[in-house]
């Protein structure tokens, strides 16, 4: 089991930079693939970035070239650096734990998840 804990979202102005980190517990942490998911308010949630067990990355169009997904094997820690936040990256973002066998795509995919923590992004 793979408990997830989610920190450093905030309120931004438009055009900053935040950077959200997630803990995980338990040794088999490296084994997962990791994303970041958001559900913006009144919204469906959406996948915004994953991260297989080797690094391999993938990032929806609306993030890509502005967000940054990494992970520390040795410290059990996901991290999402955002850049250039628009107002529309407003959204309660959450971090997800799957087996790497699952499509990364789907919610379903994900057995573990983290609370969420808010992200504001004022114009």
């Amino acid at each position: 089991q793979v408990q997830l804990v989610e920190s450093g979202g905030g309120l931004v102005q438009s055009g900053g930079s935040l950077r959200l980190s997630c803990a995980a517990s338990g040794r088999t942490f490296s084994t997962y693939a990791m994303a970041w998911f958001r559900q913006p308010p009144g919204k469906e949630r959406e996948l915004v970035a994953s991260i297989s067990p080797s690094g391999i990355t993938y990032y929806a169009d609306s993030v890509k070239g502005r967000f940054t997904i990494s992970r520390d094997n040795a410290k059990n820690t996901l991290s999402l650096q955002m850049n250039s936040l628009k107002p529309e990256d407003t959204a309660v973002y959450a971090c997800a734990a799957r087996l790497p066998s699952r499509d990364y795509d789907k919610i379903r995919s994900y057995d573990y998840w983290g609370q969420g923590t808010q992200v504001t992004v004022s114009s």
